[in-house]
This record gives C-alpha cells, structure tokens and sequence, in this order.
C-alpha cells in the first residue's frame, strides 16, 4: 500500500508545473494534498476515474485546504475536528477498514510569533482527537505540520531557534505527540539521516543548496511500525516550494 502527502502550494498553479506527471507516476494508493488554495469548482482535475474525491476547502478563497484522492473506498469521512466548524479547510479524515488516515495542514505561528498561542491551543485539540482516533483504531496522520522536530531536520538549527516552525514551544508539541504513542515514519527508519528536507525558501539559489526544513511527515500508531516498509522524501520534485513525502506499508491486518 502506498501513500503520497504533498503540499502544493496552489493545486492550480502546480498542475502546471508537473502534478499530473507526478501522480500518474507514483499510482498511490491515497494521495493527500495540502494548501490546495481553491474552492469547489474552481478545478476539474484529470485524473483517473478509480480515484474518488474529497475535498476540505477554506471559507477564505486562494487559502489554505486540503483533499485526498483515493482508490480504496472510505467507510466514512470526516471534515475538520469533531463537530467543530473548522472554516481553514485544514484536516480530512478517512476511516478505513484497518485505520484512520487523517490529512493535515497545521496553522503556522507566523512571523514575529502572532499566531503561535493559537497553534499551541490547536496542537492540543488536535493531539486529542488524533488519541480518540487511535483507541478505536489505528492512526496514520499526514501533512505539512510546520514544524522541524530536531535540529537534524533543518539546515541551518542554530541561526532558526525561536522562529516560526522551530520554537520550543512547537517542537515540545511534536515531542508530546510522539510520546502519546505515535511514530515519525522517517525517522523510525532513518533515524541519523542528514540533509533530508521537504521544504525550501523562494530565495534564490536555496533548493539547489539544499537549505532546507523537514516539516512534512508521515505519523502514525507505534502499532502499525510492524507494517511499516519504507518512508521517501522525492526531493527531486519540483511544482511546490515543498516536495512530495511516502510511505509504502504491508496491508494491514489487527
């Protein structure tokens, strides 16, 4: 089974930039998307007919959403937090027979920090509802969550402590996520691996030097380590400012 996250910074643009070329190549299983940046038609997608849509759009226009295209049919699907109205289009859940998946775009803390205690409260509630999932069933959560974890997920750790995606305060949220019984698929794998980015600044020559962040991630239930076979990063994609992560697992069976 193999799963795509990739936030692409405006679906519509990156169709231009290679997307289709892109997913036909990888025949994903599921594909989930961040930033998708559009509303309900506002785009046709080419893709196969075995795929069925879903799609969380924000109430803002040209901002945030998220959507996830999958062969396997979902037993039931679920738009935002709980019962929350969550107007940023942000979090997908599909229940499947096996597992939970949930797609994700975490809010980012902003420059100067103006957003950081609203990402805090909303780590909290969401580190909740990932917890509700998993005692019913397995979890795999993916996504751009904005934040590098370690210092070896970035480039540059020294000259970024305490900006945006690399606060003590977003980090310890990380930390108490994995501690609540979940793994970063990657890092499980390729726990010492350097220079492993998914995203990079629009400043020249930045991507081609590989300064870069690791904040998109594959999560899931420590349960589901054992059917876990490889986690990639396809740095070489371009159509974003970040590049597409996977994950390949054995079929489930609890």
């Amino acid at each position: 089974m193999k799963l795509v996250s990739w936030n692409v910074n405006g679906l519509r643009a990156c169709v231009n930039k290679g997307f289709y070329d892109y997913f036909n190549e990888t025949d994903a299983d599921i594909f989930c998307l961040q930033e998708t940046k559009l509303q309900a038609g506002q785009i046709e997608l080419a893709i196969s007919g075995e795929y069925k849509q879903y799609w969380n759009y924000a109430v803002k226009k040209g901002y945030s959403g998220t959507a996830v295209f999958t062969k396997r049919e979902p037993l039931s699907v679920r738009y935002g937090l709980e019962e929350d109205f969550e107007e940023e289009g942000r979090v997908l859940t599909l229940e499947f027979e096996s597992f939970y998946l949930v797609n994700v775009y975490t809010p980012n803390a902003k420059r100067e920090l103006t957003r950081l205690p609203y990402r805090l409260e909303w780590e909290d509630r969401f580190r909740a509802y990932l917890m509700k999932l998993d005692a019913v069933k397995p979890v795999i959560m993916c996504g751009d969550l904005n934040v590098a974890h370690a210092e070896i997920d970035l480039k540059n750790a020294k000259s970024n402590h305490g900006n945006s995606g690399f606060t003590p305060e977003e980090r310890g949220k990380m930390t108490e996520l994995l501690a609540a019984g979940f793994i970063d698929s990657f890092r499980h794998l390729y726990p010492d691996r350097t220079d492993a980015y998914t995203w990079w600044s629009f400043m020249p020559k930045v991507r081609e030097r590989n300064i870069g962040w690791r904040i998109d991630y594959f999560i899931m239930s420590e349960r589901l380590a054992p059917f876990l076979v490889d986690a990639m990063i396809d740095s070489g994609v371009m159509g974003s400012d970040h590049c597409p992560v996977l994950v390949e697992l054995k079929e489930i069976e609890l």
